[in-house]
């Protein structure tokens, strides 16, 4: 019995690294300044972004060029400002994670 325990709290662990590496990320390149993952800010809540895009076979393409270069008109008036500081491979972890937000 306590082994099981042990390993299912191992298992949970694991499974929830990617998603808090993930978060810091996000809150390394100021993201979460505007944006929440279950309550619009500035920006959209990720879990918006995500039912959005769901079924989108170019959404991260879109949304990676979208984190570099900034965009506007998707989600209001408030531009989405460019960032210059997430490098393209930092910009698909932080979109494939956004898009998988349940």
């Amino acid at each position: 019995m306590k082994y099981s325990l042990l390993v299912g709290s191992v298992l949970a662990i694991m499974a929830s690294g990617p998603a808090m590496a993930n978060l810091d990320l996000a809150k390394s390149k100021n993201c979460m300044t505007c944006h929440a993952i279950d309550t619009k800010l500035v920006g959209p809540a990720y879990k918006d972004v995500a039912k959005k895009y769901a079924g989108d076979k170019t959404a991260e393409a879109k949304l990676v060029q979208k984190v570099i270069k900034g965009g506007s008109g998707v989600w209001g008036v408030v531009p989405m400002p460019a960032n210059a500081q997430v490098s393209e491979a930092e910009a698909k972890t932080l979109v494939k994670w956004v898009l998988n937000t349940k």
